[in-house]
């Protein structure tokens, strides 16, 4: 097939473009790079030292003999994006292309802003582009778990039957948000659900959970190669951040009683749930929704199990249990159903499996770039701090510029 992957220079779209390489498919990656500038814009970096996007796809095509076409743009920009399905003409777009952190898009007002058209309007521009260009290309879209929320019912994969004043019917499964990027996702799948229904294209809506993991059998076979390892408090997940103080002997920090219960799967599991979903697309008018993770845990779980593996290796740290800065139940049901792309052969990788290799063995081999200051919580879900905090910083950076401007015209 020829796959066009949005998004291919971050975490799941690297990883994703080079299997559907190495399974012969004909891809492409488009990205604008700002994954990169938002690292820079935080202070922080990756643990593992990812290579310019160039030099990743000369030492890929080096090692295969397999080029990937890159198209450098941003779909908030729909003359860019039509130019790119006009001259590369996917059978499938895997879109990506998205600022995916709940804590970035809860730092202020300009965060939740630029979150909501950044993810909005890329997809709309995407479906627009597709009804105009290519109304058969099939639209594999990343959504997340987290745009249902914890309900205290068992999550359907997308859809729910229900009965009402002697009625039934099948209707989008409820969506409770915890954050303005889970509600961008649900406008997303909203979008494309009634772009589905009225113009006949055709998506699949994977709802994914929480991805771990850096290494797959394309990214381990050179360092030029290697994925992301985000571990800060804005871009890192729970687990890569476990790992991470394990490595340095700092104490696991889980959020208050540590009973938030999500799905979680390996980034292998991820990259073949893309296949799967290419591989049978969904038919046109379609609008299907699978959720994408294999195991259930709580974060209190997951850091006792890294507080476990981490004393195999003579690692010996503590748990501490810190005031949880989002708000969210810190105990709750959550059953949540996942048997669509298993039906469809997905073969799970357990976390029990991949964690020694996968996680911790990656964090010892770069703890000297770890940064312990990057572990703890800044962005308060609760208060208006941070936007304030955000002010002030403007107003420092505009006397600044100010000053230095004065200065420049009495020199």
């Amino acid at each position: 097939m020829k796959i066009g992957v949005l998004g291919g220079d971050g975490y799941c779209g690297w990883a994703t473009a080079l299997y559907l390489s190495q399974k012969g498919h004909s891809v492409a990656i488009v990205d604008s790079y700002v994954r990169r500038h938002w690292d820079h814009e935080l202070g922080v970096q990756t643990l593992t030292p990812i290579q310019p996007l160039p030099e990743r796809l000369a030492a890929w095509e080096q090692l295969t003999g397999k080029r990937i076409e890159v198209f450098s743009g941003d779909i908030t920009e729909y003359d860019f994006l039509a130019s790119f399905l006009e001259s590369f003409r996917p059978d499938a777009v895997v879109h990506f292309a998205e600022q995916r952190s709940a804590p970035y898009s809860m730092i202020d007002r300009k965060h939740a802003v630029f979150t909501q058209v950044n993810n909005v309007v890329g997809t709309l521009n995407l479906l627009f582009a597709l009804r105009e260009i290519l109304p058969s290309c099939h639209l594999v879209k990343l959504g997340t778990m987290g745009e249902y929320g914890t309900p205290n019912i068992d999550i359907e994969e997308g859809y729910i039957a229900i009965e009402h004043n002697g009625r039934k019917d099948v209707l989008p499964f409820p969506k409770q948000p915890g954050s303005f990027y889970h509600l961008s996702k649900v406008h997303d799948s909203h979008n494309i659900m009634f772009t589905c229904r009225v113009w006949g294209l055709r998506a699949t809506d994977l709802n994914q959970g929480v991805v771990y993991g850096t290494l797959t059998s394309e990214v381990e076979r050179d360092e030029a190669l290697i994925n992301r390892f985000d571990y800060d408090e804005v871009f890192g997940t729970v687990l890569n951040r476990f790992c991470a103080q394990a490595a340095i002997g700092h104490p696991l920090t889980v959020y208050g009683k540590g009973g938030q219960t999500r799905g979680y799967l390996d980034i292998r599991d991820t990259v073949r749930c893309i296949e799967i979903a290419c591989l049978n697309p969904a038919a046109p008018g379609e609008f299907r929704v699978f959720n994408q993770f294999t195991e259930q845990f709580t974060v209190l779980e997951l850091a006792q199990t890294v507080q476990a593996a981490a004393r195999k290796l003579d690692l010996s740290v503590k748990i501490d249990h810190l005031p949880d800065p989002r708000v969210e139940a810190e105990e709750h049901y959550y059953n949540a159903r996942h048997s669509k792309l298993i039906d469809l052969g997905l073969q799970p990788h357990l976390l029990s499996e991949s964690l020694l290799d996968s996680l911790i063995n990656v964090a010892l081999k770069y703890r000297d770039r770890i940064n312990p200051a990057l572990f703890l919580p800044q962005v308060n879900w609760r208060s208006a701090r941070n936007e304030r905090r955000a002010a002030r910083d403007a107003r420092l950076e505009g006397a600044a510029a100010s000053a230095s401007s004065l200065r420049d015209r009495q020199s």
